[in-house]
């Protein structure tokens, strides 16, 4: 929309049946550059559901697009192990059963992907708390 004074500008391109007849629409928004020794090897993404007609719309999402990779799965689970209480941050350095296991998340990032054993069973105890509800 042009000249816009208030709201959003942006608009879905393909008229009016797009936004009507879509089952799900989702706005991707890129966050912050993921690094790695000051080179850059992907993406923070937020992915937000403006509309859904299938399940709940208005939810957020987001997670690192690691270039040549794709989603990384270790980052979102060093991400919701740390909130849910899996593993414990004190101050760089995190933690698992009081076992300090790396300093920073990227050097826990790639211990959890040298040890699959370890990052099974962080994921399987993440996944037990997400089913109970916690």
């Amino acid at each position: 929309k042009v000249g816009v004074m208030f709201g959003n500008p942006e608009t879905t391109t393909g008229g009016k049946a797009l936004k009507f007849y879509s089952s799900v629409r989702l706005d991707v928004r890129k966050k912050d550059a993921v690094k790695d020794g000051g080179v850059i090897v992907g993406n923070k993404t937020a992915v937000k559901v403006v509309k859904n007609k299938l399940a709940p719309p208005f939810r957020t999402a987001e997670f690192e697009i690691i270039f040549g990779q794709g989603i990384s799965n270790a980052g979102s689970l060093v991400d919701l192990a740390l909130e849910k209480g899996v593993l414990q941050k004190s101050g760089s350095w995190i933690s698992y059963q009081d076992e300090k296991i790396g300093q920073g998340r990227e050097k826990v990032i790639s211990l959890l992907k040298a040890n699959p054993d370890l990052c099974k069973e962080i994921e399987d105890k993440v996944k037990e708390l997400l089913d109970s509800g916690n």
